[in-house]
């Protein structure tokens, strides 16, 4: 009776492994193949046991247990491979992140009216009243153009012609530290030379102007690649 549960359950577990591998996409599947020794490990020493075959089948079920247990605890001390990765853009009054996944950009207002506001939550209109409060922030004024651009295409014709071309005079408030780097590149302190350029080279396909990316941002983005990459050199 116990050899026939044994084959029954055996078999439900061949059919179960089989609709799965039907229904799971190919990156989870192929994250799972690494699991899948383990589980056949266990699972013939319990049909084992079953069985009969104490002495074979509970040294089998505990070698599968275990090698199971192990794999888990290494996935979940490697950080994720779909995390979401973002870069970070600071002026005197705005603080820009860039989601390299989908391109997205969304601000926080550092100073002003609208000071803790983020930028989604702003009209077209308000953004344009913070955009006249920046006259004298040749970085923050450019910064939120970008924005602008990309949530509101036509946005330049509705704006006042009085509050000049948006290109932005003012000087730069210093040069850019090496931590603020890491963040324009959406990387760790301390990543490599070879995570630098890879962070740039993933930026610059989303942002150059060549493909109707920001010139402010590509510019930000190759000022935070040298400085970090001047370690290395």
């Amino acid at each position: 009776m116990s050899g026939l549960i044994g084959v029954v359950l055996a078999t439900v577990a061949v059919v179960a492994a089989g609709l799965l591998f039907l229904r799971t996409d190919a990156g989870t599947l192929a994250r799972n193949i690494r699991l899948a020794g383990p589980v056949l490990i266990a699972l013939t020493g319990f049909v084992l046991m079953l069985l009969g075959r104490v002495g074979l089948g509970v040294p089998l079920l505990i070698l599968g247990v275990g090698s199971l247990a192990g794999n888990f605890a290494l996935r979940a001390r490697q950080p994720s491979s779909t995390a979401r990765k973002r870069s970070t853009v600071r002026t005197a009054a705005i603080e820009m992140e860039l989601d390299h996944a989908s391109g997205a950009l969304e601000g926080l207002v550092l100073a002003g009216r609208f000071e803790q506001r983020t930028l989604g939550s702003l009209s077209l209109n308000d953004l344009l009243a913070f955009r006249g409060e920046l006259a004298g922030d040749g970085e923050s004024l450019q910064l939120l153009e970008t924005y602008l651009d990309g949530r509101f295409p036509a946005w330049r014709k509705d704006a006042d012609a009085d509050s000049g071309d948006g290109k932005g005079g003012a000087p730069r408030s210093g040069p850019m530290s090496k931590e603020e780097a890491y963040k324009v590149l959406g990387l760790e302190t301390g990543a490599t030379a070879a995570d630098v350029r890879k962070a740039h080279r993933r930026l610059m396909q989303r942002l150059h102007p060549d493909v109707g990316g920001s010139s402010f941002l590509a510019a930000r983005i190759n000022e935070a690649k040298d400085i970090l990459l001047s370690d290395h050199e």
